[in-house]
């Protein structure tokens, strides 16, 4: 029943959306699609990685996340340096350094481990079926919600303006630099897994034909599958993957919707923005990806025969999910973005911000770890 009820709303989806919104909108949600597919069957998880690396000394997944990174910036810095990709003009996600993207990574990073999964991590467990997760998804979208309504605030707050490596140094002085970035941090996370582990997790293993369809994939397929599925954003949407501008899109409709003026914030003040704010949701990208993301992981679980929701969610656990969300959603708003939008497709972008998000979510997420016991999860 899972994989039926998946298969008829994508097939539905892409024929509407296809016809009467535009092609690539049907075609960008069949690349949420394969993303949910992908993020279900690898376990591709940042919130898993980056707490076996803390708790544990484990750096595979930290590793998967490099070599994923590592793959799209080789694809993307020649396309953004030339700024056109099959005849498409195309941009990054570069966005200021300061304070907010600080503050905003950090917690992000507590609510991911309180939480339980990022921005992509939430979608696609709470399609697979995670009774949880869907509280931590309403939540996100409830804290994306006060984040917008709180931007002008952190709109006063330090900021220098965006860094471009691709336009400071060059194409490939600057693809140079980061490669060299992700082999020093592949090798401290092999040095720290050899002092606490004893020996390495391989990343990079052989995807056998019986797991191809049903799962699970190795932690190198989602790694690849997930850089064509940026890469595919890009070329047809023109800007990389975002996940969380969609949550403050549809909190902010719901409250319009009872009468809330938000569009009188000055979040909805910007010509896109208002625009969005007052169309379907069927015209916006993010949107239609993120719909895409929660179908496909359903549909994996269901191929999988492993979709079977636990409504018996301890309430401690259940209050980690609500307030993890709730910092999910404020931290990805005033951060710039999320572990996709700022941290995966900022770095692939060549911004410093990703970078500094990615530091600053890190120790978030040390934190977060630490808090995890008065919740009654597991360290």
């Amino acid at each position: 029943m899972p994989l039926a009820a998946a298969l008829v709303a994508v097939g539905w989806l892409t024929w509407y959306l296809g016809s009467a919104i535009a092609w690539r909108q049907g075609a960008l949600f069949l690349v949420g699609v394969a993303a949910g597919v992908a993020l279900y069957h690898a376990s591709f998880g940042f919130t898993s990685a980056w707490h076996a690396l803390i708790a544990d000394g484990r750096g595979a997944g930290l590793r998967a996340q490099i070599l994923m990174l590592g793959v799209t910036c080789a694809a993307f810095y020649p396309v953004l340096a030339h700024g056109r990709f099959f005849g498409q003009a195309v941009r990054g996600s570069v966005a200021p350094v300061g304070i907010p993207v600080v503050v905003g990574a950090f917690l992000f990073g507590v609510g991911m481990q309180l939480g339980g999964g990022c921005a992509s991590g939430t979608l696609y467990t709470a399609g697979g079926g995670s009774v949880r997760m869907l509280v931590t998804l309403v939540s996100f979208v409830a804290g994306s919600v006060i984040g917008a309504w709180q931007s002008p605030f952190w709109g006063h707050a330090p900021t220098w303006g965006p860094i471009s490596l691709v336009a400071t140094f060059g194409l490939w002085t600057a693809l140079a630099m980061t490669l060299a970035a992700f082999a020093l941090l592949a090798w401290a996370s092999i040095a720290l897994e050899r002092r606490r582990r004893g020996a390495i997790e391989p990343v990079i293993i052989p995807l056998r034909k019986e797991h191809a369809v049903s799962g699970p994939w190795p932690l190198a397929a989602g790694a690849f599958a997930l850089a064509a599925v940026n890469v595919a954003t890009l070329a047809l949407a023109g800007r990389p993957w975002g996940v969380t501008s969609a949550f403050a899109l549809w909190g902010s409709k719901a409250l319009a919707a009872t009468g809330v003026g938000v569009g009188a914030w000055p979040y909805w003040q910007p010509p896109a923005q208002a625009a969005a704010l007052h169309a379907s949701i069927a015209g916006d990208v993010t949107s239609v990806m993120d719909i895409g993301i929660m179908l496909g992981a359903l549909a994996a679980a269901g191929l999988a025969g492993r979709f079977a929701p636990n409504w018996r969610v301890p309430v401690r656990s259940l209050a980690a999910a609500a307030i993890g969300g709730l910092l999910l959603g404020y931290g990805a708003r005033i951060a710039y973005g999320c572990n996709i939008g700022a941290f995966f497709s900022g770095v692939a972008s060549s911004s410093v911000h990703g970078w500094v998000w990615f530091a600053s979510a890190l120790v978030g997420s040390a934190a977060g770890t630490k808090l995890r016991p008065f919740f009654g999860l597991r360290v």
